[in-house]
């Protein structure tokens, strides 16, 4: 349950300062960049006001929880997109083999037709 200090902290410019900081350290983590948060947020701009915009909504509807379960929700769609695309790749590659494969085959083959 979340403490109700966090549920009722209001909107303040350390808010926006730490809420910046931990987005860019987030999105580097990620590999990510604020575009990427653009498109995930619906936000006009990639720009790091138009985005904390967005979230500032999120945090007038539910507070401090709302807005750290978007980001939640954002960062396990990134996932869920980047293991998507993780299997697709497998699939379509051919998997690699030791070169030699192919001549052990061949070799086990002779082998058995000499006996």
């Amino acid at each position: 349950m979340v403490p109700p200090v966090l549920a009722i902290m209001e909107w303040s410019s350390q808010i926006e300062e730490e809420l910046t900081s931990l987005l860019k350290d987030w999105l580097k983590h990620q590999g990510r960049t604020q575009a990427d948060l653009r498109k995930s947020l619906q936000a006009m701009s990639s720009r790091m006001p138009a985005l904390l915009e967005v979230l500032q909504r999120e945090h007038r509807i539910g507070g401090l929880p709302k807005l750290i379960s978007r980001l939640c929700e954002i960062e396990a769609s990134w996932t869920k997109a980047e293991a998507t695309v993780s299997i697709h790749t497998a699939k379509s590659e051919q998997p690699i083999d030791d070169p030699f494969g192919q001549l052990d085959f061949l070799l086990q083959e002779i082998r058995e037709d000499n006996e």
